[in-house]
């Protein structure tokens, strides 16, 4: 395993985007060079990351060289198009939208429920949405315990998913 990563967040615009950045500072993530991606980097702020400034830059299907890992959450028609570029790059695409969740040569991982199942990836990792993690965690060990052969949900989701334009509308 590398000690520094090369990391890019796809969809640094948006409300998820922007948390993914603040994790990474907030668990002093081993990033060695950090590239925030947008098809408008002029209309992005300066962001502020391990005490570095940076800025935005445009996405491109050639923006990826030398990326290691590429933390995505554009939207589902976006990583449609450039994950199979980044993943074509040498990156490790962790998907968090809806584009490659139920396709069968991706691995949908939930870390506390199939880590195993990371290992499995051709390039990109997919991952459920956020009401259906949270419920997995919870019922991996009722299920491990006595077999859930049903589960019937209802969520009611909140504005956020929309993206950071919703929530500010």
């Amino acid at each position: 395993m590398k000690e520094r990563y090369n990391v890019a967040i796809v969809g640094i615009r948006g409300a998820v985007g922007a948390e993914m950045l603040k994790i990474l500072e907030q668990r002093d993530f081993p990033v060695d060079e950090l590239r925030l991606m947008s098809f408008h980097p002029e209309d992005c702020p300066v962001y502020h990351f391990q005490g570095r400034e940076i800025r935005a830059t445009k996405l491109t299907h050639d923006a990826f060289a030398g990326i290691d890992i590429g933390l995505f959450s554009p939207g589902a028609s976006v990583s449609k198009e450039y994950a199979p570029s980044a993943v074509k790059a040498g990156a490790v695409v962790i998907d968090n939208t809806s584009q490659f969740r139920m396709d069968d040569d991706v691995p949908l991982v939930v870390p506390e429920v199939n880590p195993d199942d990371i290992f499995k990836h051709k390039g990109i990792i997919a991952n459920p949405n956020c009401s259906t993690i949270q419920m997995v965690v919870a019922l991996k060990p009722l299920h491990d315990y006595a077999r859930i052969r049903r589960v019937v949900v209802s969520t009611y989701q909140a504005v956020s998913g929309a993206g950071s334009e919703a929530i500010e509308e």
